[in-house]
């Protein structure tokens, strides 16, 4: 049972919404074996003497209520459950509350607009909500539209050969520069999504070729295009490769057409660039897709791995140069020579959380020269720890005479990692431009 087909059965449950068997095609919707939905009208499953009243051991407490307030009845139940029911829902059939007992999640709403909450009952489905204290709900969120976009590209091309799907993943890719791109001040605010809403038939039945042409222009240097529309010649050249190669793009439906649009209607410079690689990846490893927001390694453990390694010894070297801006430089240096390898690397998240603490410390130790070169010439900062004694009178001359670069010496080519998923390296060089980009606009 994929999100695309759980939304699509919510849609028919609510076409054909009938009082007596809501609650029954709302557990079938998700996948619930029918065996135990019959089990379950009969009594048989049903630990619940009471009228209008359905409790399924740790599935759901579910109670229709025409009497009292619903937010009142849904909470004091949810307070004295009994046989750790997952989800408590209680409904006039004109409202729907319900509470998931694990997360506290609270679902508030109209019933009719029950296929636009899908996500809230995916346990039911196998695919359990992220619960990390350090997750970045924006994550989980795009990670679910791409899976339920996926879905829909893969139901429109039924072909499981090694060429296609590898054009497949590349495509993928592609969407998510795009989506970035136009979050991130690469391209005009919404100009990817805008320009397929506005330049493609309803139906999908000419996107593919759209979608061929605008790739080739992102591909083309501004000097090299003629003869294009302004639509397109508005797009700016994106160097790099991604769009390089010329592989066949997935026909679509309007279904999967919608899907992108929707996708775009995110905000995607709110996604963590740290992690989001990996969740993407689960997108398309359907036995991945139960720990969806789950799977992927955290940035606190992945600190624990890289902190003893290098880090902490860097930032000890660090310490002990403070003040001599001569050491300052030779570990700026340093940084610019190092190379970290991967030798498992996924979606990159342990490379690009290094890169990330090793540009940290790199700002770090250039501020730190800029507040040397402003003692130097008699000024302070408001604030500023470093004091003209503190320091040698032929460290402040060195330092009155050092002119700070501040521009990166970090570069990408400094970090490697070896991957035999095709997707998951793909996902993995697409992240690092992204967290490259995210830098120059993005705090630390």
């Amino acid at each position: 049972m994929n999100i695309a087909q759980i939304e699509k059965n919510l849609q028919m449950l609510m076409k054909s919404f009938n009082k007596e068997s809501f609650i029954y095609e709302l557990l079938l919707a998700y996948g619930s074996p029918k065996a135990s939905i019959t089990r379950l009208q009969k009594g048989n499953l049903n630990l619940s003497k009471n009228e209008g009243e359905i409790i399924w051991k740790k599935k759901l407490l579910f109670k229709e209520e025409y009497k009292e307030d619903l937010h009142i009845t849904v909470s004091e139940i949810a307070k004295s459950i009994k046989h750790n029911e997952r989800f408590v829902i209680v409904t006039d059939y004109k409202l729907l509350l319900a509470i998931d007992t694990k997360t506290d999640d609270k679902l508030d709403i109209e019933l009719k607009d029950l296929p636009k909450h899908y996500d809230f009952f995916l346990p039911w489905a196998g695919m359990e909500k992220a619960t990390h204290a350090n997750e970045n709900p924006a994550d989980v969120k795009a990670a679910e539209k791409m899976a339920k976009l996926f879905d829909e590209i893969k139901k429109d091309n039924p072909d499981d050969s090694p060429k296609f799907i590898h054009g497949l993943n590349v495509f993928l890719s592609r969407l998510l520069f795009c989506f970035f791109a136009e979050d991130t001040k690469i391209f005009k605010d919404a100009q990817f999504t805008n320009a397929i809403s506005s330049h493609t038939q309803a139906d999908g039945s000419d996107l593919n070729k759209y979608l061929d042409k605008l790739f080739e222009v992102l591909n083309t240097a501004n000097k090299d295009r003629k003869n294009l529309p302004s639509y397109l010649d508005d797009f700016p050249y994106v160097n790099g490769g991604l769009f390089e190669k010329k592989l066949k793009t997935p026909t679509f439906t309007r279904r999967s057409r919608q899907a992108i649009i929707d996708s775009g209607e995110l905000d995607w410079s709110a996604i963590n660039p740290d992690i989001f690689g990996s969740m993407i990846q689960a997108v398309i490893t359907p036995e991945h897709r139960g720990g969806l927001g789950m799977h992927y390694t955290s940035v606190p453990n992945i600190m624990k791995v890289i902190e003893p390694l290098f880090l902490n010894d860097l930032y000890e070297t660090f310490e002990k140069a403070q003040g001599n801006p001569k050491k300052l430089n030779e570990l700026l240096h340093r940084l610019s020579k190092l190379k970290i390898f991967d030798p498992a690397c996924g979606s990159g998240n342990f490379l690009i959380i290094a890169y990330k603490e090793l540009r940290r410390l790199e700002i770090k130790i250039i501020q730190h020269l800029q507040a040397l070169q402003k003692a130097a010439d008699g000024f302070k900062r408001k604030n500023e720890p470093i004091l003209l004694f503190d320091i040698p009178k032929a460290q402040l001359e060195l330092a009155a005479s050092f002119q700070v670069e501040l521009f990166s010496r970090i570069q990408l080519n400094q970090f490697y990692g070896i991957e035999l998923d095709d997707f998951a390296h793909e996902i993995a060089q697409l992240s690092f431009f992204r967290t490259s980009h995210y830098l120059k606009w993005k705090d630390l």
